[in-house]
């Protein structure tokens, strides 16, 4: 008996080696993101399994918009989340990006708060206006003036990050601030006055998915499968939207009540969507962001090539 017990135990044993050996390896990925409610389903992605069962292995590292390319270039991220502006600043500054997937769009989630006084853009001049510098936030600020017949130079900048830019005028600092959900809502939980909304600016700030060029030629199935889990992440919401919201807010301290609030102010890209966004307006719309930056200063000089920065295959 204890011979035949030996012999199972071994046999199962081998078993398990050889199912391990036989076992897909989890490719690791690690991704620099923001707390914006638009990423939000990459975190659902994470944390329900959805990465892991297509194979890939996600980290997401939190951490300012100005540093993520730093990052990439350091090998410490494989891929990045941010606008299509910011993408452009990073390939001007030269590391190479290619955006593969579009993630969302605010429809309001961002917003520029501002003291009672303040009635329209014109009554910025002058102004001091809390700003996060090197990302969607300051680019967005130069959008919305110089649509209004002003310059982000009639202003007077103060480099903050987004939750610190909301935070700091909802206490009494500021003549401005311009910030983006779920820290918008605290300034309207806190009866702040916002001037303008990026409902009011459609299809400028727009979110996607980016990895070098050489990675994604190494590593075409892993990109894949990012892409690929993102639309499921987004099916899920549908099933189960409680549940998401309940996961998704958690990430940035909100209950899935106020993630809902927050939520009502994006869209998420389908692959319908990505599909007809990346074949038919981002090949206009990236030239146009192009111009207003080198307009506003904020890049010192073009990408080498528009069309290198977008790859639409892996959304067909």
């Amino acid at each position: 008996m204890k011979t035949t017990s030996w012999m199972v135990g071994t046999l199962a044993a081998a078993l398990a080696g050889l199912w391990a050996a036989a076992a897909p390896a989890q490719t690791k990925v690690t991704v620099a993101m923001s707390g914006w409610t638009g990423f939000a389903p990459i975190t659902l992605a994470k944390e329900t399994g959805i990465f892991k069962k297509n194979g890939i292995e996600v980290e997401i590292k939190k951490m300012p918009t100005s540093n993520r390319h730093q990052a990439m270039a350091a090998g410490e991220v494989q891929a990045i989340t941010t606008t299509v502006d910011t993408h452009i600043l990073y390939a001007s500054s030269g590391v190479d990006v290619t955006q593969v997937l579009v993630l969302d769009s605010s429809h309001g989630g961002d917003g520029i708060a501002v003291r009672d006084a303040i009635n329209s853009v014109a009554d910025l001049k002058g102004k001091q206006v809390a700003v996060q510098y090197g990302g969607v936030p300051q680019f967005w600020l130069a959008y919305v003036l110089k649509k209004n017949g002003q310059s982000i130079n009639d202003v007077t900048s103060v480099n903050l990050q987004p939750s610190d830019a909301a935070n700091a005028f909802v206490a009494g600092q500021f003549d401005a601030a311009v910030t983006y959900e779920p820290y918008l809502s605290k300034v309207r939980e806190a009866k702040g006055k916002i001037l303008v909304t990026s409902d009011q600016t459609p299809g400028v700030i727009i979110d996607t998915l980016a990895f070098q060029p050489d990675y994604i030629k190494k590593n075409p199935k892993v990109v894949q499968a990012f892409v690929d889990s993102w639309f499921e992440a987004l099916d899920a919401i549908k099933k189960d939207e409680k549940k998401s919201f309940e996961i998704m807010g958690r990430d940035v301290n909100q209950t899935p009540e106020q993630f809902a609030a927050s939520a009502k102010f994006v869209r998420w890209y389908d692959k319908a969507g990505n599909q007809e966004y990346l074949a038919k307006t981002m090949p206009t719309f990236i030239k146009e962001v192009q111009d207003v930056m080198l307009e506003a200063k904020l890049i010192r000089k073009a990408p080498p090539s528009l069309d290198g920065m977008v790859d639409a295959s892996f959304v067909k």
